[in-house]
């Protein structure tokens, strides 16, 4: 019992160190690039910004459904491989770049239709495939390091791309505006910033392939095909969910109102950036205590995690005023009526994670992509039909109702195909509901006075501190106690 306890204590140490550590790296790091917004919004003009973040949108959908999204089996393939682990990822990160290669020929041949599609020239359908690759290998290594509770390497390769990428793209657009080449502004802030990725990823790619010493394992390719390719349209939905209500309302109202849109998606970004932070530093504990039959232990700390969320975000909706206001400036001021909904999807989109997590890891990958597949069909009929009754806003809200409709699905798919449900849906569901109903009420607040909507954030500040301190001491301590002492 006591040589239990001290292995619990050990990983719950573990996870703990490396997932402040991951945590802290990612918020200053992608904080960098949150950071940038308002000057490259004051840059460019609309339609130039909203046209890189359409060319943004493309991206996310290019390097998973061009990968065959074999990096999501890395995580799972730890528990089957166990002391090859390294050999698994650089054997199936080469059949990636073989996936990649085909599409890339496809694109070559159907250039013109392909270009027309995305809205691209030679210059940027080139960047986007190299990006695919580069990126392709950072997510392989990302994965391997998180699942290995490893997170310095990962993070400081990220930050030594990023953080040059970003200050050098800033860089090329001030120098293109100043020397009056402002029609080329876009295609400055997309060579400042990918080139320096790609180059990064291009070396992890290396790195990963020398540290495996496996180029090609054709049972490792069977493993992470039979495991992936059932994930490609869940993870094409989602993508498709997260970029359609931008594209979809610039090719319909237009790139001012897209602009618009695409800087309260940034608002949401931020809770996004902590949702992901401490979701992937979270699931390789979650995992290791599901192997162990240890479920019951994850359900308290969940809680937590969705009210801690549910107040952040809660917060970003009382302030959207001054956030868009410091992102955009007064010419992006309708955006603060898109905020509430937005990031309420965000946050019903991270309390999915916990049913599709538990799926994933009992291999169920097929029956996770039907919900999610669904979901997006009905999210781009709802869209078109919002868009085109009540306009552009529309698509804020009916993006957050499907993401709602794909918890519900995800929880009703759990409990079907394992058996259990470590999350109860009903608790998830009430909690949803009422934060999405806390912050819609809030927007009532946004033509008061900054003053008094401080003075509404004090006392719920207050509760919140009085809520989460007790829980967050008794779970550091026991994160950080040490292993045999004494145990009741």
């Amino acid at each position: 019992m006591a040589d239990t306890t001290d292995k619990d204590s050990s990983l719950n140490r573990r996870a703990f160190k490396a997932g402040i550590f991951y945590i802290a790296c990612q918020l200053i790091v992608r904080g960098i690039t949150f950071l940038m917004t308002p000057v490259f919004t004051r840059l460019l003009s609309q339609e130039q910004y909203n046209q890189y973040k359409i060319f943004e949108s493309w991206l996310l959908i290019f390097a998973p459904v061009m990968s065959l999204c074999l990096w999501r089996s890395v995580e799972r393939a730890k528990y089957d491989v166990r002391e090859r682990f390294h050999e698994y990822v650089s054997s199936v990160q080469t059949l990636s770049y073989l996936s990649i290669t085909v599409f890339l020929v496809l694109a070559l041949l159907f250039r013109e239709q392909v270009e027309a599609l995305c809205g691209m020239n030679d210059f940027m359908l080139l960047i986007a495939f190299l990006y695919t690759y580069a990126h392709t290998s950072i997510f392989y290594m990302q994965r391997r390091e998180k699942q290995m509770m490893r997170y310095k390497a990962s993070t400081t390769l990220t930050a030594a791309t990023v953080i040059p990428a970003t200050l050098l793209s800033v860089l090329l657009v001030l120098i293109g505006k100043q020397t009056g080449h402002s029609d080329a502004l876009m295609q400055l802030r997309i060579a400042g910033y990918y080139i320096p990725m790609i180059l990064g990823g291009f070396a992890v790619a290396v790195l990963m392939l020398v540290q495996g010493k496996k180029l090609v394992d054709l049972g490792y390719w069977r493993y992470a095909l039979r495991f992936s390719l059932p994930l490609i349209p869940e993870v094409l939905s989602i993508q498709i969910m997260n970029q359609a209500d931008k594209l979809m309302v610039t090719h319909m109202v237009g790139d001012v109102p897209g602009s618009v849109f695409a800087v309260a998606t940034t608002v949401s970004y931020i809770i996004w950036i902590l949702e992901d932070s401490v979701w992937n530093a979270w699931l390789p504990w979650m995992y290791e205590k599901i192997s162990r039959g240890q479920g019951g232990e994850i359900r308290n700390s969940w809680a937590t995690l969705m009210h801690g969320f549910g107040v952040i975000s809660w917060a970003l909706v009382l302030f959207a005023p001054e956030i868009i206001l410091i992102l955009g400036g007064k010419k992006y001021g309708e955006a603060i009526w898109l905020v509430a909904p937005m990031v309420t999807g965000t946050l019903f989109r991270f309390y999915s994670y916990s049913y599709t997590a538990i799926q994933n890891y009992h291999k169920k990958t097929k029956f996770v992509a039907v919900s999610t597949v669904s979901v997006m069909f009905l999210n781009v009929l709802l869209n078109y039909i919002g868009i085109r009754l009540f306009g552009y806003r529309a698509a804020a809200y009916t993006t957050a109702f499907s993401y709602l409709v794909l918890m519900v699905m995800q929880a009703v798919m759990e409990r079907r195909l394992t058996g259990e449900q470590i999350i109860p849906l009903r608790t998830t569901l009430l909690i949803s509901l009422a934060y999405f109903a806390l912050c819609t009420v809030t927007m009532l607040t946004f033509h008061a006075p900054f003053w008094l909507r401080c003075l509404i954030a004090l006392p719920a500040a207050l509760g919140a501190v009085g809520y989460f301190l007790p829980r967050a001491s008794s779970l550091l301590a026991a994160l950080k106690s040490k292993p045999g002492g004494k145990h009741r």
